[in-house]
């Protein structure tokens, strides 16, 4: 069942990998289908390289099982999907990665403000990719722990974790990771060149970018 769904969860899990976002079996990724409200989502464990759509895990909005092909058990967060799922009803994809320089920002509880006008992509309401507070891996307490900061942004920090992006398919919630990265990865290199907060573009000048008028008619 849902085999598309499934091969798009490993062909952007399998993405993550290989552009960095990802390694050593970390992240998970998920799709709910619009019609049944079941998800597909990345097995525990398991090396992305070997996973084929056979090995995704289709469970409900509960948690059970729906079906496993290859006996897989789905990821281990996955209470924080369900919990993600539930709260914004209009996200079809998550995206949960752990790239470098973005976590390292995570682990300092530092949240990213918009140094490039292209946080606007992101839906930050706020002006900055926020953080969500710690709560261990496979707890209801991490799963609650991202909530609030994705009211306020499709993007978010995870304390002492990793990052997690939301969208209406998978391809658009790896993007957004992507963008995550670098956007850090730009601020670090901001900060160790000048020394001190660079300045930011005004939340209320993110608000005010829309396609330029009379082009592609």
């Amino acid at each position: 069942m849902l085999e598309d769904l499934k091969k798009q969860v490993v062909r952007y899990a399998q993405q993550a990998d290989r552009s960095g976002l990802c390694k050593h079996r970390s992240g998970n990724f998920s799709i709910r289908d619009k019609d049944s409200g079941m998800l597909c989502i990345t097995p525990t464990g398991m090396d992305r390289e070997e996973m084929v759509p056979e090995d995704v895990v289709v469970i409900d909005m509960e948690g059970k099982v729906v079906e496993s092909l290859h006996k897989r058990r789905p990821t281990s967060e996955s209470l924080m999907h369900i919990a993600v799922y539930k709260a914004r009803p209009e996200v079809g994809a998550i995206a949960h990665t752990h790239s470098k320089t973005a976590t390292a920002f995570a682990v300092m509880k530092k949240p990213i403000p918009a140094i490039v006008y292209e946080l606007f992509v992101l839906s930050c309401k706020k002006g900055y990719i926020p953080v969500a507070p710690y709560g261990r891996p496979g707890t209801e307490a991490l799963a609650q722990s991202v909530l609030e900061p994705l009211r306020i942004s499709d993007v978010a920090l995870m304390q002492s974790h990793g990052v997690i992006a939301v969208a209406d398919d998978l391809k658009e919630a790896l993007l957004k990771a992507s963008y995550v990265e670098e956007l850090a990865e730009i601020y670090y290199m901001t900060l160790t060149v000048l020394g001190k907060e660079p300045e930011v573009v005004p939340v209320e000048e993110l608000a005010k970018w829309e396609y330029p008028k009379g082009l592609g008619c």
